[in-house]
């Protein structure tokens, strides 16, 4: 025979069930943990980006190394780091740069042809060409928001004039020098071991139009002051270079000081080892 349940008892019986729910203490201890995963993802989230930036900024340099052999085998010979330097102050040369001649090489035309490179870098004909951006010349680590420098397009990649690490610069011993073109054959140090560009991220007056992207080194990588055109990066622990031969290679801020030195020779008869 089946008993009947009394109300009453099922309603002590369901009221008397504790309830359960999240302590001060337990909510506590997942903020912690969550807490601790995310410190522990953060630094690969970050090295995962940077990553990408670097791979993206050795692709830029490869191409510019591209493009420097598509200007050498039209014109036998590489285009000049800058034509007709001027000191601060003077207004009627030029002083273009090896980066705005090489355009046509790069996929620029258009651009190239909005430019007057009869006039000279800062004049009013240049002034809207000047003014674009382009992303082959930019390095991501260095610049998440691009703003114009002086109102024209900047460069974080500049030409090697030579170096002055081991002697004055004088004559430039570098592959990008003023009002002259190196050909290959003049790279006597070897293609592979001597630089025709590399980084400079932290110039404030890098432009891509403006000739004086150009620099000697002086000072060990990413060691420069600001006022310095010098190899640096935002890239941990160095900086990319391409090579006149066109390979694209990391800088380690470790690199011996008279191997930097040679690298930015074209024919200083050094003997140079791996690196």
């Amino acid at each position: 025979m089946l008993r009947r349940s009394n109300p009453r008892s099922l309603c002590r019986a369901f009221t008397s069930r504790p309830r359960r729910g999240f302590t001060l203490v337990e909510l506590l201890v997942v903020i912690a943990i969550i807490g601790s995963l995310v410190a522990l993802l953060l630094p690969a989230v970050q090295a995962a980006r940077e990553a990408a930036r670097r791979t993206h900024c050795l692709n830029n340099l490869h191409q510019i190394g591209v493009g420097l052999h598509l200007y050498h085998d039209t014109y036998k010979a590489f285009p000049p780091g800058g034509i007709e330097w001027r000191p601060f102050g003077n207004t009627t040369k030029r002083q273009l740069a090896w980066s705005a001649f090489l355009l046509p090489y790069i996929e620029q035309q258009a651009l190239y042809a909005q430019l007057d490179l009869s006039t000279p870098f800062d004049s009013a004909e240049n002034a809207a060409g000047a003014a674009t951006i382009l992303s082959i010349y930019l390095c991501p680590s260095r610049r998440p928001d691009v703003t114009l420098v002086d109102g024209r397009g900047p460069s974080d990649y500049g030409g090697i004039f030579g170096e002055r690490i081991t002697s004055p610069n004088q004559p430039p011993k570098g592959t990008m020098i003023y009002d002259q073109a190196i050909r290959i054959a003049e790279v006597a140090d070897g293609t592979s071991v001597t630089l025709i560009a590399a980084e400079d991220t932290s110039w404030a007056d890098g432009q891509w139009i403006n000739g004086r992207n150009i620099f000697d080194q002086a000072f060990a990588i990413n060691a420069a002051p600001r006022f310095e055109n010098d190899i640096r990066s935002e890239h941990p622990d160095g900086a990319y270079g391409v090579f006149v031969d066109g390979s694209v290679r990391f800088l380690s801020e470790s690199l011996e000081l008279s191997v930097l030195a040679a690298i930015c020779t074209r024919a200083g008869g050094e003997v140079i080892q791996a690196f």
